[in-house]
């Protein structure tokens, strides 16, 4: 793969996440504002390391940044639990695991709106990314917190790890 279906269809929903109609990647990212679901899954493993994913240079947006795990947006017609769970057997290979469902937000940069819906898990399985990634790896907290505002990480990513995580010092396998 080396670039985007323009063409896909999402869902358009309300804040609430209900789906109120349909629209392509295309309108969706093209300035239009329409709020559409995706899905982040936040991999942990059982030292607290956090599994990022780099994002290929052939990306529609933020291309070759490091990012949340497993990041993909819900297909018209598939609930918020079935994206998670092909966004991350797709991306990283997992399959069969346990998550924790995060509190969904609205998230609006000067291209798109979207409802994340972000969970977070902490696993024993190696991640093996796929072909719609450019690799990835394990970060320590100090590691992320060193490179936030430097250019390394998407803005999401970003805002998402102190809105989630800085309260969360010490996330490991109990």
């Amino acid at each position: 793969m080396d670039k985007d279906n323009g063409e896909e269809i999402f869902p358009v929903v309300d804040d609430t996440g209900k789906t109120i109609g349909k629209a392509t990647r295309a309108q969706c990212h093209g300035g239009s504002m329409l709020l559409h679901p995706v899905v982040h899954l936040h991999v942990f493993d059982s030292l607290g390391r956090l599994y990022l994913q780099k994002r290929p240079d052939w990306k529609d947006i933020q291309p070759g940044k490091w990012d949340t795990a497993v990041g993909g947006h819900v297909d018209y017609g598939e609930s918020v639990t079935q994206a998670l769970l092909r966004e991350a057997r797709e991306e990283l290979g997992l399959a069969d695991f346990s998550y924790e469902s995060l509190e969904p937000y609205v998230f609006e940069s000067k291209r798109e709106r979207e409802l994340v819906n972000p969970f977070m898990t902490i696993t024993r399985q190696t991640p093996r990314p796929g072909d719609e990634l450019d690799g990835g790896r394990f970060w320590t907290r100090e590691d992320i917190l060193d490179n936030i505002g430097k250019g390394v990480f998407t803005p999401n990513f970003e805002q998402e790890y102190k809105r989630l995580f800085s309260n969360r010092p010490n996330i490991q396998e109990s």
